[in-house]
C-alpha cells in the first residue's frame, strides 16, 4: 500500500459532533429574536424557521453549497413576512456563527491530529460552514476548502479533486476521512483517493450502499495505525 502525501478530513461528525451544536445555535438565535426581533420569534418557532429552510433548499437547490447562505435567506423571509427590520437579519447571523463554530472536539482528535500532521500534509474539505480559525484548529490543517468557497459540494469529485490539486498531490497520493460513507468515502473514492470511513457508530450502512471503504476505523488511534501500515 503507497503511503499517503495527504491526509484530507471532513469536519462536522468527523472531527466533533455536529448535531448538539446546531441544536444551541438555533436556541440561542432563537433566544436573540425574542429580544430583538419579537415578531420573528412570535411567528415561527425553531422547527418552523428550519422546516421554510428545507423548503427553500428544496426551490432552489444551489443553497446545498452554502448553508450559511441558506440560512440568511431563510430569515430575511420571516423578517420580511412579519416587518421586522432585515437589517437585524446579520446579527442573528452573528450569534449562529458563533455558536456553531463553538464545538466539543472527540477526545480523540487532537492528540491525533498532532500525529497525523507528522506523517503528511493535513488538509480538509467540508460542506459546511465551520471555521477552523475561529475553532482554534486551523494551525493543524496545510489546506481547508469548502463547498461554499469552491463552487460544489461533496460528493462531486471536482472539489476532492481541486484540494489535491491545492496540495500538488495526485488523486492516488491522497486519502479521505470522513463519517458519511456516501458523500466522504464513495465520493472521494470516485475522485481517486483513498477513502477511510470513520464510523464512530458501528453503523453498517456501507453495506446497504454497497460502498466498500479502503478502511473503516471507529476513532482516530484506529485511523493512525491504518496509517502507519500504509
Amino acid at each position: 500500500m503507497t503511503i499517503p502525501r495527504a491526509i484530507l478530513f471532513d469536519l462536522d461528525d468527523t472531527l466533533w459532533p455536529i448535531g448538539p451544536v446546531i441544536t444551541r445555535a438555533e436556541q440561542l438565535v432563537h433566544d436573540w429574536l425574542i429580544e430583538h426581533a419579537p415578531r420573528v420569534a412570535g411567528r415561527f418557532s425553531i422547527e418552523q424557521l428550519r422546516n421554510a429552510r428545507m423548503a427553500l433548499l428544496q426551490q432552489q437547490p444551489d443553497y446545498h453549497l452554502d448553508l450559511g447562505a441558506l440560512r440568511r435567506a431563510g430569515l430575511q423571509a420571516a423578517f420580511a413576512e412579519v416587518g421586522e427590520d432585515p437589517a437585524s437579519v446579520e446579527h442573528a447571523m452573528q450569534v449562529y456563527y458563533h455558536a456553531r463554530n463553538t464545538v466539543e472536539l472527540y477526545d480523540d482528535v487532537l492528540p491525533a491530529l498532532a500525529e497525523i500532521g507528522a506523517l503528511a500534509v493535513v488538509g480538509s474539505i467540508s460542506n459546511g460552514n465551520a471555521n477552523l480559525e475561529t475553532i482554534g484548529l486551523a494551525h493543524h490543517f496545510t489546506f481547508s476548502l469548502s463547498a461554499a468557497a469552491h463552487g460544489s459540494a461533496k460528493p462531486d469529485p471536482a472539489i476532492f479533486l481541486a484540494a489535491c490539486a491545492a496540495l500538488d498531490v495526485a488523486p492516488q497520493d491522497a486519502v479521505y476521512v470522513g463519517d458519511d460513507i456516501l458523500l466522504d468515502v464513495q465520493g472521494a473514492q470516485r475522485a481517486g483517493l483513498r477513502a477511510v470511513w470513520l464510523n464512530r457508530t458501528g453503523s453498517t450502512r456501507h453495506l446497504e450502499h454497497g460502498v466498500v471503504p479502503d478502511a473503516i476505523c471507529r476513532n482516530m488511534g484506529e485511523l493512525l495505525d491504518w496509517l502507519r501500515q500504509a
